[in-house]
């Protein structure tokens, strides 16, 4: 029973930066009532578990437990805003977790499971075997470590494509000694070819990975431009080869940025918060991107995972306050005097996965965001493939309100649909110059839309996530990307 899959995957799977969280007992009894719950409700409709888990029921059930046993708990300051008629009324449930909205997710991974990475690796390592989902369906392929298909481009499309709502997303990279990256810029433009062999070009962009801390990452800045033509940039200011990292306003950094505005590309994505372990820490907080955002007001700064730690409890910002997590970028904001709504951008990569079972923190980290950042300037990412399809995470979305007694003691906006429509997509199409009209003419032709027409007759989703669940999975990951 505790191994049973959930339609809305509140586990420890963490997406290898950060250490997988032990869960409390409060989300411990979550999961074991919603596994109850689930199995009663679909009972009752006379379905098999299998084929209920497929419904809107099924996601809303799972909320609803979570409402249950959170507000057991005194975690009231968010809630998913569901009728209780909805675990078992799809008309009603589908009211809620279904939508029509334009979903952009701008922070997709996947692992080419052919990719050069593997010529740095002992030929009798199994790197990623221990991961949930590496036994899934691709994995029969005869093939020398075939299960690394589970992490490859089939199923990142079936995943992204397939079985969530998104429509759109940009390919991201990790930080890696330019020899041993999990995923070059040549196989993740390979992807983008097998999807626009499904008419698909619109749908999957790019990003150009650049640590300029690094020899030959800002010398790589030009091909990444004109044979690439990334939509981004990509860097991890924590991150070093001689594990030193840097600050944007530091030389190597506005150089950097210099040549980003020189080549035309001015979307700067960075990542900030989630600490690397060893890694210089400092350069994790967001103490230099107001900084930067006052001196280049042409260049978008968008901040990857927006500076939330995972180790930082997120609470209401309080002025003078040295917290750590999203009220670092904040604090940056204010001291910098960047108003809301204008150069720099919040990122939800991981972020709201991991706080979507935390309800109060989940209400503070939005509403700080929306407040301070802007509600034209929060922008949806999930980090998948490591956390399976991201359907969940939207479903999720979908459902969450912040409580009228956070909103009215913290000056918190309430999270209306049309809020959400622009976090989902409609915020991202500014930095990124997407006609709407025109993506949206396109995908509702392409083969990628055909084959999902198809696909929903019948559906094959797995609920699994492929991330490291335990300490162990995370540091055998780890090895593999150092």
């Amino acid at each position: 029973m505790k191994n049973a899959p959930l339609p809305i995957k509140m586990d420890s799977t963490s997406n290898g930066e950060f250490s997988p969280p032990h869960l409390s007992l409060r989300e411990k009894q979550v999961n074991q009532l919603a596994c109850h719950r689930l199995n009663l409700n679909a009972g009752k409709l006379g379905l098999d578990r299998r084929t209920f888990l497929q419904t809107s029921c099924a996601a809303a059930t799972t909320l609803l437990c979570a409402n249950k046993v959170n507000a057991a708990f005194g975690q009231t300051g968010g809630f998913y805003e569901l009728a209780k008629e909805s675990a078992m009324e799809e008309t009603v449930s589908d009211s809620v977790l279904k939508g029509e909205e334009f979903i952009f997710d701008i922070q997709g991974h996947f692992v080419d499971p052919k990719g050069r990475w593997l010529h740095q690796v002992p030929a009798d390592a199994n790197p990623f075997s221990s991961m949930p989902g590496a036994d899934c369906p691709l994995a029969e392929l005869p093939t020398d470590r075939s299960y690394l298909q589970c992490l490859g481009p089939e199923q990142f499309i079936k995943d992204v494509f397939l079985d969530s709502d998104t429509q759109m997303m940009v390919l991201s990279f990790v930080p890696s000694r330019r020899e041993a990256e999990p995923l070059t810029i040549e196989e993740a433009d390979a992807t983008r070819q097998i999807i626009e062999q499904l008419d698909g070009d619109h749908r999957l962009l790019l990003h150009g990975r650049v640590n300029p801390n690094q020899d030959g990452d800002l010398q790589g800045m030009d091909e990444l431009a004109e044979k690439w033509q990334v939509s981004a940039w990509k860097t991890y200011t924590q991150w070093g080869p001689e594990g030193n990292g840097f600050f944007l306003h530091d030389d190597v950094g506005l150089t950097f940025i210099e040549k980003a505005r020189t080549l035309g590309i001015r979307n700067i994505c960075i990542h900030k918060g989630i600490p690397f372990g060893a890694q210089s820490y400092q350069h994790s907080l967001c103490s230099d991107i107001g900084i930067v955002a006052r001196r280049y007001p042409d260049v978008n700064f968008i901040i990857y995972h927006s500076g939330f730690d995972p180790a930082v409890e997120e609470r209401a910002f309080a002025s003078g306050s040295n917290r750590a997590g999203v009220d670092s970028l904040v604090r940056s904001l204010l001291e910098n005097q960047i108003a809301p709504n204008t150069n720099v951008y919040a990122e939800l990569g991981s972020t709201w996965r991991y706080v979507m079972r935390h309800p109060d923190q989940a209400a503070h980290l939005l509403g700080k965001l929306l407040k301070y950042v802007g509600e034209n300037n929060v922008l949806w990412g999930t980090d998948s493939i490591w956390y399976g399809s991201p359907q969940d995470q939207i479903q999720a979305m979908r459902a969450f309100q912040i409580s009228q007694a956070f909103q009215d003691q913290y000056g918190y906006p309430a999270l209306t649909r049309d809020l959400k429509a622009r976090i989902f997509g409609l915020n991202a199409i500014k930095p990124y110059q997407i006609s709407l009209d025109e993506v949206s003419q396109m995908m509702s032709r392409d083969r990628i839309a055909l084959n999902k027409e198809e696909y929903r007759n019948h559906p094959t989703p797995h609920f699994q996530t492929y991330g490291p669940k335990t300490r162990r999975e995370f540091l055998n990951l780890l090895k593999w990307q150092s």
